[in-house]
């Protein structure tokens, strides 16, 4: 049994580990921890949890006690598993981090978009960016990794298969996601109360979002060439999930994408390549782990639009950091996560 820690589990994300982990065959919560939270009971602040972990309380974080168990996982704001990884590390516990603090290989880059100076840079060669489809192998040793965020899974699995066989234009490439409330987190935000989020749609970050550099980096990996993304994300009036049409420029009419894409994600368990003519809805991936893709060649011409969708906190967070532990542990890569998503 693999014993885990969550640290920040009074987050969206934080619960959503909670959730998927209590139907794990083969991994335990034995560690949550919130500094405000201290000594509070992990069902009396998520009800639904109720006869899941009744004997679970929030504790102080320690890097010694969070050593004890097998994995940990950092459900925290960027900047916080800078300062006790290591630590954790050095006990030979292995780190997964949901924030954003090891995606970005450049520290530059990372200290312009966060706004801070980079708390682990020592670190950097030992983290694994933990798109499974992409570094599967890779995932399979590493002791510290980086779950990618939300927008750059549906982004880049939507790009990615016209990436790695160079059909895209490095510099004409755009993706126009939407996004549920729960993306901006659980923490007190105008943008996020009921009388402003519902029935409106708006456009944010419009002039450059921290999901940017890290999107463009995965596909510049894939193309093996610099590749300049126009990504505008939306709010819309929904809890949970992403979707995101992605637009290329000329693609040869040759070309059977939608072979290609079937073809690419034939063996990967959580991404679903729809039928020609079917598109991806939120509702049919919520609660999932699953990513549903769709090709399309808008009037049978040469520019190629892929739709691509998620549950934010699932394939976009939890779920993918639970995939990884799978990969990391060499267990069944779908355990725990075989729920199918929910409707309506």
């Amino acid at each position: 049994m693999i014993k885990v820690a969550i640290v920040g589990g009074t987050g969206y994300t934080g619960v959503e580990l909670l959730r998927i982990l209590s139907q794990h065959p083969q991994a335990q919560v034995e560690i949550i921890t919130s500094r405000t939270e201290e000594g509070v009971s992990v069902v009396d602040m998520y009800p639904n949890l109720r006869g899941y972990y009744d004997d679970l309380k929030f504790s102080n974080p320690s890097a010694q006690e969070l050593g004890t168990c097998d994995v940990v996982f950092f459900a925290t704001p960027h900047g916080v598993a800078h300062g006790m990884a290591a630590d954790i590390l050095a006990t030979g516990t292995r780190v997964i981090d949901l924030s954003a603090d090891f995606r970005l290989e450049d520290i530059a880059l990372w200290e312009k978009w966060y706004g801070q100076a980079h708390g682990a840079p020592q670190l950097m060669s030992q983290a694994v960016y933990g798109l499974p489809e992409v570094n599967r192998e890779n995932i399979k040793g590493a002791r510290l990794i980086a779950v990618p965020g939300c927008y750059p899974t549906a982004v880049q699995l939507g790009f990615l298969p016209l990436a790695e066989q160079g059909l895209l234009n490095g510099q004409h490439l755009i993706a126009s996601c939407v996004s549920g409330v729960s993306g901006a987190g659980r923490g007190t935000k105008l943008g996020s109360l009921f009388c402003e989020a519902t029935e409106n749609v708006m456009a944010y970050a419009v002039n450059g979002h921290r999901h940017l550099p890290e999107i463009e980096q995965g596909l510049s990996r894939a193309a093996k060439k610099a590749m300049q993304v126009t990504f505008v994300p939306h709010l819309v009036p929904m809890i949970r999930g992403i979707h995101a049409t992605l637009y290329t420029a000329d693609i040869d009419q040759t070309i059977d994408v939608q072979q290609l894409f079937e073809q690419r994600y034939a063996s990967e368990p959580f991404v679903d390549v729809l039928p020609a003519g079917m598109l991806p809805q939120t509702r049919s991936v919520k609660g999932s782990n699953m990513c549903r893709i769709a090709v399309q060649r808008p009037q049978n011409g040469s520019k190629v639009v892929i739709l691509s969708a998620i549950d934010n906190l699932v394939k976009g967070a939890s779920g993918q950091a639970v995939q990884n532990m799978n990969i990391m542990f060499a267990l069944d890569e779908k355990l725990g996560l075989h729920a199918p998503a929910l409707m309506p």
